[in-house]
């Protein structure tokens, strides 16, 4: 069945706001500005402000939640499940998790490509499927292992052609690249904690993804401004990239932005596109389907590549494409994405049959996705 134009919109919007949400962070991390008291320009090294702009954005789908059930309730005969009430603080636990993955792959993204930030992500399926099965008592197909395998593969390539581009003349350092893409893979283990957190206490209350998006960010703002307060005396080092060398300096970060509104710019892109984001992930879900999230989540990553390579944010490198498409059949595998093409083979199809009897309707619902969308961005 042909897509209508309200659904090409939607995948288009999710195409090209997921897209934004990597790319505007890398922006603002690429300028440079003078700070405060007349420093000398200096990078735009903030990644703590910067989530906290993403939080913001998540905040807002509770505002865009409400907008939508005030139109519903206008309609002669309303659809729109508003769920049921909850208690706020059953998202307090995994949006902890979110702003501490967030967080550390803000930092990440400081020394790595935008590219291969976006790939490396793809690890979070290995940690979700591990602690799954040992927390959640999940029992996962051979095709899911296979995809893990897979995945574990595709992340060996991706961090040897980072290795090989760190040896040439690149933005970043090569003990920059493989610092920033461990801290990735250790931010993917946080944000699996968080996907079981809410599999285990979240899902099994009716809450509207929207509802429950913006619940999280409303916790993640909120904890995270205050812990900015801290941070602006926490001496790190170098390590911080700020003049003052503590952990967030959101003096300086103001101070940048008044010198170079640019900046500004960057970050509301980063702020609204996640907002976008999940909507439209969401609304795919719905109009469409969860496998057509699934496939556009992937090609977003394909298209942040192609963007950084035409702007000249980074080098070609024919690992990476490798890498990226190892990845791409380890997450179609582990989603069950395989399925449409082996059901036309008969042998193929009676085993996947009695794969499906021995899954409970838990499992395949969650296979499917339940329309919510992974932030941090996501993200």
């Amino acid at each position: 069945m042909a897509w209508t134009k309200y659904q090409l919109f939607l995948a288009a919007l999710m195409l090209t706001t997921g897209s934004l949400n990597t790319l505007s962070a890398k922006w603002a991390d690429l300028f440079s500005a003078k700070g405060c008291h007349d420093e000398p320009k200096h990078q735009f090294s903030h990644p703590f402000v910067q989530a906290v702009g993403m939080f913001l954005g998540e905040l807002s789908c509770i505002v865009v939640f409400y907008i939508l059930l005030c139109l519903d309730r206008r309609r002669p005969e309303p659809t729109m499940n508003p769920g049921q009430s909850f208690n706020p603080l059953l998202f307090f636990p995994p949006a902890m998790c979110d702003m501490l993955a967030t967080s550390i792959m803000y930092v990440a993204l400081n020394m790595t490509s935008a590219s291969s930030f976006q790939m490396l992500r793809g690890a979070v399926i290995i940690f979700t499927g591990l602690l799954s099965v040992a927390f959640l008592g999940r029992r996962l197909a051979p095709s899911q292992w296979v995809g893990i395998l897979t995945t574990i593969l595709g992340l060996v390539i991706v961090g040897l052609a980072d290795f090989f581009s760190g040896n040439k003349e690149n933005a970043h350092k090569l003990s920059d690249i493989l610092t920033g893409d461990l801290l990735i893979i250790l931010a993917q283990v946080i944000v699996s904690v968080q996907m079981v957190l809410e599999e285990k206490f979240v899902y099994k209350h009716d809450v509207h993804p929207l509802k429950a998006v913006g619940t999280e960010g409303f916790f993640g703002f909120f904890v995270l401004s205050l812990l900015l307060i801290p941070m602006y005396f926490i001496h790190v080092g170098e390590f911080s990239g700020n003049p003052r060398e503590v952990l967030e300096d959101a003096l300086d970060a103001f101070c940048q932005i008044g010198h170079n509104p640019l900046i500004l710019l960057a970050l509301l892109g980063n702020t609204v596109s996640i907002a976008f984001f999940n909507f439209a992930g969401i609304s795919v879900t719905k109009e469409i389907s969860a496998t057509t999230r699934m496939v556009l989540d992937s090609l977003r990553t394909l298209v942040i590549w192609a963007v950084s390579l035409a702007l000249g944010w980074e080098q070609f490198q024919g690992l990476q494409v490798l890498g990226f498409m190892v990845l791409l059949v380890g997450t179609a595998l582990y989603n069950g994405l395989h399925r449409p093409l082996l059901a036309r083979i008969p042998w193929c199809a009676a085993r996947m049959n009695t794969e499906e009897a021995a899954e409970s309707p838990e499992e395949r619902e969650r296979l499917l996705g339940d329309g919510r969308v992974q932030t941090a961005d996501d993200g």
